[in-house]
């Protein structure tokens, strides 16, 4: 159980130190491939495909295993690593981000499943605690080990790190993770998947191409194929055999209510820690290896908020409890957008640990109460569920976040005939900004500015929603084994 615990541990590990690396790595990225109005997508699109993908792995490991599940995601995920590493231009990126997406489908949900077979309610707490230990582990790391890279190897090599982590977790499963065999007779729900994929990618679609140049036309064939794609898809899973999303689980207000919170929530992750480093590099000048470091404290406090999320439902019940994390976000997210063009960075570090807190808390809590509102048997679907949610906000926000900051860019810049969008491109790097004009630094980091606090005033309003949410259900009672 232990040896296949660490393996679990060290997938986390893997798919944590990704996401921060590249969003330590993204604006050098940015610079060298000239991609800051689509480097969203780098990011958008790795979410997506793991959102997809999410359900389809967790009704397969409720099906016929979490192992053979989890290894096809370890092995997808490296393989798409590898890929991105070999990129050569943003195109190519983004495509890689894909195959690397598919794999993170299968990897979290189903390592967070194996948790709870392992180990029983309290402990699983603690050990969902000690998994996001690795996370933060991996944030502290990725700032440092990604400013390095870019600045002494190739921004390529973020990619790479990944390949022997996941080879030695890889075969830590192969060997040690034992399981009965799953003789299951039932079929895959092939058509409930089909429409949610088609749901979700013409969502993702619709909310990409928001301020693009793209004819109301489509733009209304894709709003309909997203209302018809969800009508048929809940109409299959109510006939289904065996659907990929039992629909019962939604009857329950509060494993709705709690899962619509962590959509949202994720989403205000996201916008936090993509945009920081930007703000970093440029507005404040910090160079790549210490840019990275100002979200490190979220990371910490992170851990500290998922291992008292045990005592915290036990004292005040899962209610209670989002409304005292939410107002420290409501704060949190209120700094940021009352702070002057350049603010010093111990401030960000104390504002991200505060936000850390409250995520780790309220990201602990969905995944532990998912699996207690639900029937053993749909462990692996209601953890998959809750990952969906978690991604599909990410992806969802993170398209909603590129499209307020570069509106608010294409805005300021049309307002100033000086500027341009390639100066853009260089300003988000405190290396490729030294290339620019003295006087119209100042200028261009106004205009930065104000795109990155439109994206915190968008993460307000979602705060407020996620509030207005927790009220809809009636108090549960404190969380016990």
């Amino acid at each position: 159980m232990s040896i296949v615990t660490l393996a679990i541990f060290m997938t986390t590990f893997m798919t944590a130190i990704e996401g921060t690396i590249v969003s330590t790595a993204m604006p050098t990225i940015v610079s060298d491939l000239d991609g800051l109005e689509i480097m969203n997508w780098v990011v958008s699109v790795f979410l997506l495909m793991t959102a997809v993908s999410t359900p389809l792995y967790g009704k397969l490991a409720d099906s016929i295993g979490r192992k053979p599940v989890f290894l096809f995601g370890i092995a997808l995920f490296v393989v798409g690593s590898s890929l991105c590493g070999l990129a050569q231009n943003m195109m190519e990126l983004i495509i890689f981000r894909v195959i690397q997406g598919l794999g993170s489908g299968a990897v979290q949900p189903v390592a967070v499943t194996i948790i709870a077979d392992l180990y029983k309610l309290q402990k699983r707490a603690k050990m969902l605690g000690l998994n996001s230990g690795f996370w933060g582990v991996a944030s502290v790391i990725a700032p440092l080990l990604g400013g390095f890279i870019v600045q002494h190897l190739s921004w390529h090599w973020v990619f790479y790190i990944n390949v022997p982590i996941g080879i030695i977790a890889f075969l830590l499963v192969v060997f040690f993770l034992k399981e009965p065999k799953h003789d299951s007779k039932s079929k895959l729900d092939l058509q409930g998947t089909v429409w949610l994929m088609v749901f979700l990618l013409s969502l993702m679609i619709f909310l990409q191409n928001l301020d693009a140049n793209v004819s109301l036309l489509i733009m209304a064939v894709l709003g309909l194929l997203i209302v018809a794609s969800i009508i048929i898809f809940f109409r299959v899973e109510k006939r289904a055999e065996d659907p990929i999303m039992p629909l019962s689980m939604l009857k329950s207000r509060e494993f709705l209510a709690i899962n619509l919170i962590t959509l949202l929530i994720s989403g205000v992750v996201i916008g936090f820690e993509f945009y920081i480093p930007t703000w970093m590099q440029g507005i404040n000048g910090t160079n790549a290896s210490l840019a990275g470091f100002a979200v490190t404290p979220s990371s910490l406090m992170w851990i500290v908020g998922s291992f008292l999320i045990g005592g915290m439902l036990g004292r005040w019940g899962i209610k209670r409890t989002y409304d005292y994390m939410l107002l420290i976000l409501v704060l949190a997210d209120l700094a940021l957008i009352l702070v002057p063009t350049y603010t010093p960075f111990w401030v960000f570090c104390l504002i991200a640990a505060f936000n850390g807190t409250a995520f780790g808390a309220i990201t602990t809590a969905s995944q532990v109460r998912s699996q207690v509102l639900v029937s053993k048997d749909e462990i692996g679907v209601a953890t998959s569920f809750n990952t969906l949610m978690k991604y599909l906000g990410q992806t969802m926000m993170v398209s909603i976040y590129g499209i307020v900051f570069n509106s608010i860019v294409a805005h300021h810049l049309s307002r100033h005939s000086n500027l341009t969008q390639g100066m853009m491109n260089k300003i988000v790097s405190a290396e490729k900004a030294k290339s620019l004009p003295d006087a119209l630094i100042p200028q261009l980091r106004q205009v930065l500015h104000s795109g990155l606090k439109g994206v915190y005033v968008v993460s307000l309003v979602v705060i407020i929603i996620s509030i207005i949410l927790n009220r809809i259900y009636k108090d549960n009672q404190k969380f016990s084994d």
